[in-house]
C-alpha cells in the first residue's frame, strides 16, 4: 500500500526508502543527512589515519639521528601526513559533515538544491581518497614532496607524485561541487519568514565558504594538472631547467591555499557562533558585525597570499602591500573574538563538553592569530620563515581552529543526528587530554623556531633535543584523548541514552525537529518568525504552544 505524504513525514531518515538495502541504502541514498554520516566516517577514518602519520613523525624526532624510520621515509610520512590532513580532513571537514547534515535544517529546507550532485560530491571525495592510497603501492617511490608539492622538486622526484596530485586535483572537483550546492540551497531553500539576518551564524560560514571553494579550487586544479603535464611531457612551465619559473607555482598554488585557510576556519568559526548562544542562554552579541566580518574574511583572504613568499624574491612595494593585507585580515578575526567574548558577559554558562570545546577553540585560535601577524611582519617573518615556529602557527591555525570546532561540533549536534546521548564525564576527561596535549605538542614548536630549527628536517641539533623530546610526549596525550574521544561517541551511538529532542535548550530551527530527524526533516512546513538566537521569541512561543494544547483539550 502506498504511503502518504503525511507518512511520509513521519518516515526516519535510517529506514529504507530506496530500492538498494544495506549498505547499498547508504552509498547510492541522496538524502543530506545520510551524505553527512557517510562523510563524517570517511573523514574521521582518514583523520585516524593522518593521525597515526603524525605521531610517527613526533617517535622519529624524540632524538636526533634515526630513530624508527630512515629519512626517504620520513620524507614520504609527512608528506601522506600533510595531504591527508589537509585534502581529506581539514577542508571538507565542518563543511562536508555539518553542512550537509545540518544546514538544511538550519534554514527549514528538506534537502540541498542538487541532491545528485551532492552523492557525487561524496564519491569524488572517496574516488581521491583511494586514488591517495593506491599512489602509495605504485611507482618507483612513495610521494614525498610535502603537501605544497612544490616544483620544480615535483617536477623531477622519481617519487609518485602524478597520481597523488590527480588525487587531489578530483578532491578539488568534490569541494566545487560541495559549494554550489550550498550557495543554490541558502539562496533558494530558505524556509519562509528565514531572512538573511534571521539565518543562523554557522550557514553565513557555509555560505563565504562556499563561494571561496567555487572560485579558488579551480585555480589550485589548473595548476596540479600543469605539473602532471610537465612530469609528463615535459612542459617547460615550472622547472627552470627547461624554462620554466618555479615561483610561478608558489604564486598559483597560495592563490587558492591562503583561500583554501578560509575555507578551513570560517565553518569552525560558524559553529562557536552557534554554540555560545545555546550554552549562554543569551543572543550573541553583534550577530551582523559577525556576519559581515565572515564575508571580510573571506574577501580579503583572496588577497594574502604573498605574505608566504616574502624569502622568494618578490619587490619590496609587493612585500608592503602583502603584509599591510595580512593584517587587514585580522581585524574581521578580531571583530569576531571581541563578540565571542562579549556574549559570555552576563549569560548563564553552561560548562558541558560542547562549550569547553568552544572555549578552547577561542584561546587556541586567538594564539594561532597572533603569531601569525608575526609572520605577517616582514622583519620577524624573515627570521622565522621556514622554521617550527610555522608549522607551530599552521597547527594552532588549523588543528586548534578547524579540529576543535569539529570536535566541539560532534558533541553538540551528536544527539540531534543520532538520537542517543555520549557519557558527558567521558567526554569532559577526553577534552582535558586533548587540551592540554595540544598545547604540550604544539607550543615547544614556537619556542624550536624562534630558536632556528627549521622545519621538515629529519635530522637536527642536539640543542633542540629537549623541547622535541616536550613535543613528542604532548602527541601522546593528545592522541590518547583524542582515541578517548572518539570510543566515547561511538560507545554513545550504540548504547548511549535517549537523547531528548533539544537536550542543549538550543534556540535554532533543527532542533525544533525529532532526534534523529525524519525523512523529510520538517513533519509541518516552518515559518520563521524570530531571529536565530532570539531565546525570548522561543519560550514564548513554547508558552503559546501549550496553552493552544491546553485550549483543545
Amino acid at each position: 500500500m502506498a504511503q502518504t505524504a503525511a507518512e511520509l513525514s513521519y518516515t526516519p531518515y535510517h529506514r529504507e526508502t530506496s530500492a538498494f538495502s544495506g549498505i547499498f541504502s547508504w552509498i547510492f541514498s541522496t538524502d543530506h543527512k545520510r551524505i553527512g554520516i557517510l562523510y563524517m566516517i570517511s573523514v574521521l577514518t582518514m583523520f585516524i589515519g593522518g593521525l597515526c602519520l603524525g605521531l610517527l613523525i613526533r617517535l622519529e624526532l624524540i632524538a636526533p639521528g634515526a630513530t624508527v624510520i630512515d629519512a626517504p621515509t620520513y620524507n614520504a610520512v609527512f608528506t601522506l601526513h600533510g595531504v591527508i590532513m589537509i585534502f581529506l580532513f581539514i577542508i571538507p571537514g565542518i563543511p562536508a559533515i555539518f553542512g550537509n547534515f545540518i544546514m538544511p535544517l538550519q534554514i527549514g529546507a528538506e534537502d540541498v538544491a542538487f541532491p545528485r550532485l551532492n552523492l557525487l560530491s561524496w564519491w569524488l571525495y572517496i574516488s581521491g581518497a583511494a586514488l591517495l592510497i593506491i599512489a602509495l603501492f605504485t611507482g618507483d617511490k612513495l610521494p614525498d614532496t610535502g603537501w605544497t608539492f612544490y616544483a620544480p622538486y615535483s617536477t623531477a622526484t622519481e617519487g609518485n607524485i602524478s597520481l597523488a596530485v590527480f588525487a587531489a586535483f578530483v578532491l578539488g572537483f568534490s569541494s566545487i561541487l560541495t559549494g554550489l550546492n550550498f550557495i543554490t540551497t541558502i539562496h533558494r531553500l530558505r524556509a519562509p519568514g528565514m531572512t538573511w539576518f534571521r539565518m543562523p551564524l554557522f550557514c553565513w560560514g557555509l555560505y563565504a565558504t562556499a563561494w571561496i571553494q567555487v572560485l579558488a579550487t579551480p585555480v589550485v586544479g589548473i595548476t596540479l594538472l600543469l605539473v602532471i603535464l610537465e612530469r609528463g611531457f615535459g612542459v617547460g612551465v615550472f622547472d627552470p631547467a627547461i624554462g620554466g619559473d618555479p615561483v610561478l607555482y608558489q604564486h598559483l598554488f597560495w592563490i587558492y591555499s591562503h583561500p583554501a585557510v578560509y575555507i578551513m576556519i570560517l565553518p569552525g568559526m560558524g559553529v562557536i557562533s552557534d554554540l555560545l548562544p545555546a550554552f549562554t542562554k543569551r543572543t550573541i552579541f553583534g550577530y551582523k558585525a559577525i556576519a559581515f566580518s565572515t564575508v571580510s574574511i573571506a574577501v580579503v583572504g583572496y588577497m594574502v597570499w604573498g605574505h608566504h613568499m616574502f624569502t622568494s624574491g618578490m619587490s619590496g612595494t609587493a612585500q608592503i602591500v602583502f603584509s599591510f593585507l595580512t593584517f587587514l585580515v585580522a581585524i574581521p578575526t578580531g571583530i569576531k573574538i571581541f563578540n565571542w567574548i562579549a556574549s559570555l558577559y552576563k549569560g548563564s554558562i553552561e560548562l558541558r563538553a560542547p562549550m569547553l570545546y568552544t572555549l578552547s577553540f577561542i584561546f587556541l585560535f586567538s594564539i594561532g592569530g597572533l603569531t601569525g601577524l608575526v609572520l605577517g611582519a616582514l622583519a620577524t617573518d624573515m627570521h622565522v620563515h621556514d622554521t617550527y615556529f610555522v608549522v607551530g602557527h599552521f597547527h594552532y591555525v588549523m588543528f586548534g581552529g578547524l579540529g576543535i570546532a569539529l570536535f566541539g561540533a560532534m558533541h553538540y549536534w551528536f544527539p540531534k543526528m543520532f538520537g542517543k546521548m555520549y557519557n558527558e564525564a567521558v567526554a569532559v576527561v577526553a577534552w582535558a587530554l586533548i587540551f592540554v596535549g595540544f598545547n604540550v605538542l604544539y607550543f615547544p614548536m614556537f619556542i624550536l623556531g624562534w630558536n632556528g630549527m627549521p622545519r621538515r628536517y629529519y635530522d637536527y641539533l642536539p640543542e633542540f633535543q629537549y623541547w622535541h623530546v616536550v613535543s613528542t610526549i604532548g602527541s601522546w596525550i593528545l592522541a590518547l584523548g583524542i582515541f578517548m574521544m572518539l570510543f566515547n561517541l561511538i560507545r554513545g551511538i550504540t548504547s548511549g541514552e535517549k537523547a531528548e529532542d533539544n537536550p542543549w535548550g538550543a534556540s535554532t530551527l533543527e532542533w525544533t525537529v525529532p532526534s534523529p530527524p525524519p525523512l523529510l526533516n520538517f513533519l509541518e512546513p516552518p515559518h520563521v518568525t524570530h531571529g536565530a538566537y532570539d531565546f525570548e521569541a522561543m519560550n514564548k512561543g513554547k508558552k503559546d504552544s501549550k496553552k493552544k494544547k491546553k485550549g483543545k483539550k
